[in-house]
C-alpha cells in the first residue's frame, strides 16, 4: 500500500468534486500526506471550500497562474506555514473556447500564447518556486494527454500544448535530478470532468475509447489518483522524466 505519511504536498487546479486534482488530493490524503490545495478564483471557491474542509486542508488558496503574483503568493504561504515541500501536483490547462473548438491552424496567436502560459509555463514556474522548499528532494507531477503525442481530433490545439508540456517534463527531470527532485507526468484516458466537456465531440470520443482500448472500458478519476499517489511516494524514487499512461491500454492502439 502506498504511504505518504509525514509528507507535505501541494495540489494545483481543484475545480470541483469531479476534477482529477481533487481525486489525486484525496488519494494523497488517504495515504497520510498533509495536503494544500489551490482553486482558480472566488467563483470556484464555493465548490472547493467544502472539499478542502473534507480533506482537512489548512492551506486552501486561490491561484490564477495568469495573474502576476498569485502563484508566488501560494508558495510564500507554503514557506511560512510548512517551511518545506515534498511534492507538488499540477493539474492546470486552458485554451480560450473559441480557439479550442476551432482547427489548430485557425488558433489565434493570443489564444495559443495564453494556453502555453497557463498549461505549460505555469509548471515551469511552479518547479522554480518549489525547488528551494524541496531541500531533501521531492516530486513534481503534472497531467498530460495522448493528444500531445498523436493527433487526436477532439483535442484540438490542446494537443500541441500538451506536447510542449511533455518535453518540458524531460528537461525539468534533467535539470532537477541532481537535487533529488523527480519530474513526471500522468497521461490519463478521457474522464468526464468539467474541463473535458469543452472538447468537440467528447461523447463520441468516450465511445471510441471504450471500443478501441484493450480493456474496453473508461478509466475513473480514482485510477488517476491512485497512480499519482504512487508516483509521488518513495516507492517511485527511481522514476523521473516519465510519461505514465493510465488509459485502459488505449495508447497502444490509439
Amino acid at each position: 500500500m502506498t504511504t505518504l505519511k509525514g509528507k507535505k504536498g501541494l495540489v494545483f487546479g481543484v475545480a470541483d468534486e469531479r476534477s482529477l486534482a481533487y481525486a489525486c488530493a484525496r488519494h494523497f490524503r488517504d495515504a497520510g500526506a498533509d495536503v494544500a490545495i489551490t482553486y482558480l478564483n472566488a467563483k470556484a471557491e464555493r465548490y472547493v471550500r467544502p472539499l478542502a474542509d473534507a480533506l482537512g486542508c489548512k492551506i486552501a488558496l486561490p491561484c490564477d497562474v495568469s495573474v502576476p503574483g498569485e502563484l508566488e503568493n501560494v508558495f510564500e504561504e507554503i514557506a511560512t506555514k510548512w517551511g518545506s515541500l515534498d511534492f507538488a501536483f499540477h493539474s492546470i490547462g486552458y485554451v480560450p473556447p473559441a480557439d479550442l473548438r476551432g482547427r489548430v491552424i485557425d488558433c489565434s496567436a493570443e489564444g495559443f500564447a495564453h494556453a502555453m502560459l497557463v498549461s505549460v509555463h505555469s509548471f515551469l514556474s511552479m518547479a522554480k518556486l518549489a525547488e528551494p522548499l524541496m531541500t531533501s528532494g521531492g516530486c513534481l507531477l503534472t497531467i498530460t494527454h495522448y493528444g500531445g503525442e498523436k493527433a487526436v481530433r477532439p483535442y484540438g490545439v490542446m494537443g500541441p500544448v500538451k506536447g510542449a508540456l511533455e518535453i518540458a517534463v524531460a528537461y525539468m527531470a534533467l535539470e532537477l535530478g541532481g537535487k533529488g527532485i523527480r519530474v513526471n507526468a500522468i497521461s490519463p484516458g478521457p474522464v468526464a470532468t468539467r474541463s473535458a466537456s469543452g472538447l468537440r465531440q467528447f461523447d463520441e470520443f468516450l465511445d471510441q475509447t471504450t471500443e478501441r482500448a484493450p480493456q474496453h472500458r473508461l478509466i475513473s478519476a480514482d485510477d488517476v489518483g491512485a497512480l499519482a499517489a504512487f508516483l509521488v511516494s518513495d516507492s517511485a524514487s527511481s522514476m523521473t522524466g516519465n510519461i505514465t499512461y493510465v488509459d485502459a491500454g488505449y495508447h497502444v492502439v490509439g
